[in-house]
């Protein structure tokens, strides 16, 4: 860090060269400015640059560097382990940094680094067009893609990185750079999984595929059939076509108009299948779920964008989630999964999730460093709580999964899905033959290691 009188020289400077606005701790405004989604999350950064275009990027990572500080590059600020802010160092904060820009004719779609899953569902849906998004509309489409990227339509259209066709990154050095097949295209490899180790994503072109038409069936069951239920929707996907996908939850009933007062705040087994198409293809599709007995419904079209808001939770609630991916789902399997999810903490906010895989993103371009892809089903324990009295039960539940499902793991996993688990894990998100590879690219790219608050990959 720098001496007070130009670390104090240098702030001035940046408060009066930045468009946009600037957070020191004394400064009103920063305790909110420096609040994410997890609430067990309770950082200090030094400075805060609210940033409103690629200009103002540069200016604050030359600040950054100037005075020797690393950074956190904050967008949708959905990290459960918080990596959008730091301690004692600089925040670029992109959530000013909203526009997107929809070409109907390409079938692509440009995306600013601020810009949420809402920004991009609402612009292309006019259109008839979509893209692989998050699974929750205020997530960033800039950490999400760039960390590889499942969602509803992942079975149909593939992973978020197979449709990436460009990167504008800011570097470590404050150098501006496109990254795309044709440029830097071992820096564009790099960005397939490989996070926010290599810069600041200013803005992505993504390609866009048509869905005119959506649909879905929710259904509440008995926890008590959940195993029943989890075996036929196993099933259902596996004998399926690509355009289903959806998950098996188990959660806490909410209150809610179609939920009947019975099953509010108790132990519930849910079944949200989706469907890229018409309602008579769901209705086809979803048959064997819809014979089971079961306490609540909702069949029908859905425009994809509300369906992207179905399981959104409030900020300012406490997080701690995990994954593991799956060689397959056997009877065995499910058993193991339904015990899990029949231990769920109630009444919490919590989740336990069986997300099928399989179609567009097994057949997609196996090069990246996104070693999940081969992976049939995938288990996402998601803790979510308010009171910090629940900490200790919430997070043994989580952390009580991975290990009941080893057995069938394949070792690989969605680092987007977990927190800091640890440098192990970070070499099973990318892929160990990937990993030599990703921290040559940093070593070029970022060789201080300025981007460290990520799943690190270190320069070597």
């Amino acid at each position: 860090m720098a001496p007070p009188s130009k670390a104090g020289a240098a702030l001035a400077a940046l408060r009066e060269d930045l468009a946009g606005d600037v957070f020191a701790p004394w400064d009103v405004g920063y305790d909110e400015a420096r609040t994410v989604f997890n609430a067990m999350i309770d950082r200090r950064p030094a400075v805060i640059a609210q940033c409103v275009d690629e200009a103002d990027v540069v200016r604050a990572v030359r600040f950054a560097r100037d005075l020797d500080l690393k950074v956190a590059v904050r967008g949708g600020g959905h990290s459960v382990a918080g990596m959008a802010v730091n301690d004692n160092n600089l925040v670029v904060d992109l959530r000013h940094m909203r526009a997107v820009a929809v070409d109907p004719a390409a079938r692509a779609v440009r995306v600013a680094g601020g810009a949420t899953m809402s920004d991009l569902d609402r612009a292309t849906q006019p259109h008839g067009l979509a893209t692989t998004g998050g699974r929750a509309s205020t997530t960033g489409v800039g950490g999400f893609v760039l960390g590889g990227g499942t969602g509803w339509l992942d079975r149909r259209c593939g992973l978020a990185v197979d449709n990436l066709l460009g990167v504008d990154l800011v570097t470590a050095d404050g150098d501006r750079l496109h990254a795309s097949p044709d440029e830097h295209p071992d820096l564009f490899w790099a960005l397939h999984g490989g996070g926010g180790n290599f810069g600041v994503a200013t803005a992505l072109t993504l390609r866009l595929h048509e869905l005119p038409e959506f649909a879905i069936a929710l259904l509440l069951y008995r926890p008590e059939s959940g195993r029943e239920v989890t075996r036929a929707y196993r099933d259902v996907i596996e004998s399926g076509p690509d355009e289903a996908g959806g998950a098996v939850l188990y959660l806490t009933g909410r209150p809610a108009e179609f939920v009947p007062p019975h099953l509010v705040g108790t132990l519930v087994c849910a079944v949200l299948l989706t469907y890229a198409g018409p309602e008579a293809g769901l209705r086809e599709v979803a048959e064997p779920l819809l014979a089971l007995p079961h306490e609540a419904e909702i069949v029908g079209p859905m425009p994809y964008a509300d369906v992207q808001c179905m399981i959104d939770e409030p900020p300012g609630m406490r997080n701690h989630w995990s994954a593991e991916y799956l060689s397959g789902a056997p009877d065995d399997l499910v058993d193991v999964f339904c015990a899990r999810g029949e231990a769920l903490p109630v009444p919490t906010g919590s989740m336990h999730a069986l997300f099928p895989q399989g179609g567009a993103i097994a057949a997609g371009p196996h090069g990246f460093p996104v070693p999940y892809r081969d992976a049939p089903w995938a288990v996402h324990p998601f803790g979510l709580w308010e009171d910090p009295a629940d900490d200790e039960r919430c997070v043994r539940w989580v952390r009580g999964v991975r290990p009941e499902v080893g057995p069938w793991s394949t070792g690989a996993v969605y680092l987007n899905f977990i927190g800091d688990e640890g440098a192990g894990r970070v070499v099973a998100g990318v892929g160990a033959g990937n990993t030599r590879r990703l921290g040559d690219l940093k070593r070029r790219y970022d060789p201080d290691n300025v981007f460290r608050f990520n799943h690190n990959i270190r320069p070597i």
